[in-house]
């Protein structure tokens, strides 16, 4: 690791932290989980107290999505942030809950969430802060005992995924990675062709983050959005600290969304696993020009030297022998893409053409068909029970279901969908790519978060219409 490196992550720490289908399969999967995935000392509930550390853009969804649920009381809030996050939360709250409300502020200094976390009331935190806090916020959490949800990102180093894992076993505490993608309703509706055998025995998938995220990481220190070029110290929201990833590294920072999906149709971690990785990055120019576009070739951010490439490339291998290529590109203009892609020895998917090909039930050979039938001959279970409910909620409809899965897996005292073997094994991508990167796309081995388990562990995840 670089002293430039070293540097950035000791500041970054330090920075401001505002911000079905299958019933037979289901009861096989619940009998064959090992304890550790059950938090023995937590009795079923029918209302969660739920708490949230970081409530800014993302966590104010979480936090609106959770209080307008009849099944979970929010007891505290915490964010450093007293201009902006704290009063839009107690905004959001007041409406819910009145005025007079009883929710607890935690709003004194970046590590006013260790007093929320020695509360003994609360029986689950949802964490949506910088990046850099996941780790440290999780198993502080897990260790008194509380539930976890915590939003994605990609893991400074591979420390941060053991370091969850270790928590996590070391303390029964249940945890939920908060991968609302995988609960996208195309995305869920392949998953039913996935698992009905539509495609055949899959092969290679692909999946990404394309996403022109200029806007976000620049702004003008007064909208959260846009306006300027200014980010850090001068910037608000995740411009004042997400844009520093892209000053200090160059891999993939936001493996998650491409490959949380992708990962529950292969089973990951549950019969099969991620082996290798190799990522290659192109130069990185698009920061750089945007700044020049927008604030002229003499402002002082013009001066800044970014490290991430505008497009990075990973290619994965698994146990059982299919291929995984992520994108990352956030740097440059384009339209909004995950980049899915599907593929197996019957046929593919491909998302962005919204079209599917299936040898035998096509109408035309070497010929792509709309997927718009399919997705609806296949519509998740999930969905056509709980489609109504998720209208209004945020990403379209996907953060009602993530939210629904941790709140109804910590009621029944079962284990969470997406764990943390999962959210282990994505954030490892993101260091495990840097170091890829920075030797000219060398081969890396990933970790077996599971420590051999994956070879026994059933597929959970959305198996029938509960959650």
């Amino acid at each position: 690791m670089t002293n430039d490196r070293r540097n950035f992550i000791k500041k970054s720490v330090l920075a401001g932290a505002g911000l079905g289908l299958f019933s037979n399969q289901i009861l096989s999967a619940e009998k064959e989980n090992s304890q550790l995935e059950l938090s023995n000392k937590n009795e079923p509930k029918s209302v969660i107290r739920m708490a949230f550390i970081g409530v800014g853009l993302r966590g104010e969804v979480h936090l609106e999505e959770c209080i307008k649920r009849k099944d979970v009381q929010v007891i505290a809030i915490c964010d450093p942030d007293k201009n902006s996050a704290i009063p839009r939360a107690k905004k959001i709250i007041g409406e819910y809950y009145g005025e007079k409300n009883k929710v607890v502020e935690y709003s004194n200094g970046e590590e006013d969430y260790i007093n929320l976390l020695n509360r003994t009331d609360v029986d689950a935190v949802i964490i949506s802060t910088p990046w850099e806090w996941h780790t440290r916020q999780g198993v502080l959490a897990m260790k008194k005992g509380i539930a976890v949800g915590m939003e994605v990102c990609g893991a400074m180093d591979l420390q941060e995924c053991w370091d969850l894992v270790d928590a996590h076993e070391a303390s029964g505490t249940p945890f939920f990675g908060l991968e609302n993608v995988c609960y996208r309703r195309d995305v869920m509706a392949v998953l039913n062709m996935v698992r009905q055998n539509l495609f055949g025995e899959l092969l290679h998938l692909q999946g990404g983050y394309q996403h022109d995220l200029r806007n976000v990481k620049f702004n003008d220190g007064k909208q959260f959005y846009g306006g300027g070029v200014e980010f850090g110290d001068k910037g608000i929201s995740e411009a004042k600290w997400r844009t520093n990833h892209s000053v200090h590294r160059n891999g993939d920072l936001y493996p998650t969304h491409g490959l949380g999906p992708v990962g529950t149709m292969i089973n990951l971690n549950r019969g099969n696993r991620l082996i290798s990785l190799t990522s290659v990055a192109t130069k990185s120019r698009g920061l750089h020009k945007y700044i020049v576009d927008n604030g002229g070739k003499d402002h002082q951010n013009a001066k800044v030297e970014f490290k991430l490439g505008d497009i990075v490339t990973t290619l994965l291998t698994t146990a059982n022998g299919e291929t995984i290529m992520l994108s990352h590109d956030t740097n440059s203009p384009r339209p909004y893409s995950l980049n899915f892609r599907v593929q197996g020895t019957q046929g593919l998917w491909m998302d962005d053409i919204d079209s599917i090909y299936i040898e035998g039930r096509s109408p035309k050979g070497h010929t792509w068909e709309k997927a718009d039938a399919y997705l609806s001959q296949y519509d998740h279970p999930l969905w056509l029970k709980y489609g109504k409910d998720a209208e209004g909620a945020g990403h379209g409809g996907m953060d009602f279901f993530v939210i629904h899965s941790f709140i109804e897996s910590l009621k029944r005292n079962e284990p969470c969908a997406l764990d943390v073997y999962d959210l282990a094994t994505w954030y490892a991508i993101t260091p495990l790519s840097e170091a890829s990167v920075a030797q000219g796309g060398q081969l890396q081995q990933i970790p077996d978060f599971t420590r051999g388990r994956w070879m026994s562990r059933k597929p959970i995840f959305a198996l029938d219409d509960r959650y």
